[in-house]
């Protein structure tokens, strides 16, 4: 259901709008965007070694979805996780690890 409420998020969806399409209280949905818009964006911020990368401070694509998955249990494409990173105003410049 939280996936379902994120791909709404996503598209603009006010939190009361996702609670009556997916029948969940307004509460659960203003949490959950809560927790995707905030939860996300401060993890990136923290950059990749407070994420466990260890010392190399880059941002893959690659990263980013295991970041995502890690944090929402949600599994995007590298495309998928492009579009999203680009939604929430990052730049197109992540890179991605040799051989992808």
């Amino acid at each position: 259901m939280r996936l379902h409420a994120v791909q709404m998020y996503e598209q603009d969806v006010s939190p009361v709008q996702v609670a009556h399409r997916l029948r969940v209280s307004t509460k659960s949905a203003y949490q959950w965007r809560r927790r995707w818009h905030a939860g996300g964006q401060a993890a990136l911020e923290g950059g990749p070694a407070a994420s466990g990368w260890g010392e190399d401070q880059r941002w893959t694509l690659a990263r980013v979805t295991t970041l995502i998955a890690r944090l929402f249990h949600v599994r995007y494409t590298l495309r998928g996780t492009s579009y999203l990173l680009h939604r929430l105003g990052y730049s197109a410049q992540v890179s991605h690890p040799p051989g992808h």
